[in-house]
């Protein structure tokens, strides 16, 4: 599916006349302009072409415009959708909003009124398509969009947010989205590393301190809360957060005030949180590492990232999406990755996920001495094969994982041992080929790539 410029609309109406005027007229206002005749052939283009914004009409002979709407959410929530009719009503217009539609507008309507309607949304729009694309959150597969859904109606919220997801996943880029999509956007978005900042100086970066309040405190210094006023603050990785300063983080999070070190005046906190981890924070609630109620209040709304694993079919574009990145800054032309290696490149393991197929990309932009990109780059020499010179730590498993997801992961590394045989993969595990099948089945692991009995 391609990407169509910021500036790009979608016109979908039955009037042929209608059709050919907003396009037109969009044209010449310097858009670029697309259309469709109906709900079948809108449906079609969406397939194709992602659009910022949608302008359709409700009532056409293959359907109405709800569906159009629902469709084109449904690839990009993104997606800013205005609906036009001649036979509106206020139940309709009300459920028409109530769907996720910007608009809802009367014919007949001039363009005049079009445009600076679409004008209105189209600045937010264009943050948030940005966000979610531009160099950014990069795929199309139900598990992301579900997620990358989620979080845009998260944004519309002002409540904290918890991303659980493993390394590599892509949780800042999440959070960034939902700042972008927020109405806090104009303000500070603030990244503080909670394990990377040494445990005796993170009071200190998150809140603040006063000339003298410890040795070395030379001139007063403003904390990551204070520079995040009225934006986003990211606790990145909260999980190693030291529990000595958990109870202050839960302070500012329940009374929205603190103070600077060797202060007392209480400043308030006019700030979004943000907080990720790749661990389990309820393991280590139950370990007495992190603490339970400051877990409840960060985790308000939840969200969670899909693993690269879960997500295969965003891949390939994944790479197109690097190597056009990489070639870019490398000042090179874009290589041409061939089909052959985008298919070879989906049955690799990535227990790194979207990072490490990105520095893969990067390496291959840098060492690859050809344009022409074909399986002979798939070798160890520029990442780990899912096959059976794989070394165990492939699976990455860790203490206090869940026997449901250890198991998950031995099923999948068998079968790419196997290169999809059931049969000799059920051999390997000790159980019968039908436990195989149902297995498959149960983890939602893809049926055709492991269709060899």
């Amino acid at each position: 599916m391609r990407m169509s410029p910021p500036k790009s609309v979608l016109v979908v109406d039955d009037e042929p006349g209608m059709r050919v005027a907003l396009q037109a007229s969009f044209r010449r206002d310097g858009w670029t302009a697309e259309v469709a005749s109906g709900v079948t052939e809108a449906i079609q283009r969406l397939e194709q072409t992602r659009f910022p914004l949608v302008i359709t009409d409700v009532r056409m002979p293959d359907g109405d415009g709800l569906e159009v709407m629902r469709h084109a959410k449904r690839s990009a929530p993104e997606t800013a959708v205005i609906l036009l009719t001649a036979f509106g009503n206020v139940p309709q217009a009300v459920e028409a909003i109530q769907s996720g539609a910007c608009d809802y507008l009367m014919k007949p309507v001039t363009f005049e009124q079009l445009r600076s309607c679409a004008d209105r949304i189209l600045e937010k729009t264009t943050r948030s398509w940005a966000a979610a694309e531009n160099g950014r959150i990069v795929g199309a597969s139900p598990a992301l969009r579900q997620s990358i859904q989620r979080a845009a109606q998260a944004a519309l919220t002002d409540a904290d947010i918890l991303i659980e997801a493993e390394s590599g996943t892509g949780k800042e880029l999440v959070a960034r989205f939902i700042h972008e999509k927020s109405s806090r956007h104009a303000r500070p978005f603030v990244a503080v590393n909670c394990a990377a900042v040494p445990e005796h100086l993170l009071e200190s970066d998150l809140f603040g301190h006063m000339k003298g309040a410890f040795t070395g405190a030379t001139a007063n210094k403003p904390g990551k809360f204070e520079l995040a006023e009225g934006g986003t603050l990211l606790l990145d990785e909260v999980g190693e957060m030291p529990l000595g300063l958990q109870p202050k983080l839960l302070r500012v999070l329940q009374e929205r005030e603190f103070e600077r070190l060797g202060d007392t005046h209480v400043r308030k906190a006019d700030v979004r949180v943000i907080a990720t981890t790749n661990v389990r924070l309820q393991e280590m609630i139950a370990e007495g590492r992190f603490r339970a109620d400051l877990y409840y209040r960060l985790n308000v709304i939840p969200l969670t990232i899909p693993p690269l694993r879960e997500r295969r079919d965003d891949i390939p574009r994944l790479a197109e999406h690097f190597a056009a990145q990489f070639a870019a800054t490398a000042g090179k032309p874009r290589p041409d990755l061939l089909p052959s290696f985008l298919a070879g490149l989906q049955e690799l393991a990535w227990p790194g996920n979207v990072r490490e197929l990105s520095n893969y990309i990067r390496r291959l932009i840098a060492l690859a001495p050809t344009q022409v990109i074909g399986t002979e780059y798939l070798g160890p020499d520029f990442v780990t094969p899912n096959n059976s010179a794989a070394p165990l730590h492939y699976l990455a498993l860790q203490s206090g994982i869940e026997m449901r997801e250890a198991e998950r992961r031995l099923l999948e590394a068998t079968l790419n041992r196997t290169n999809g045989n059931r049969t000799r993969a059920a051999e390997m595990l000790g159980v019968s080929l039908r436990t195989v099948r149902n297995k498959i089945r149960e983890y939602g692991l893809p049926p055709r790539r492991y269709a060899l009995k």
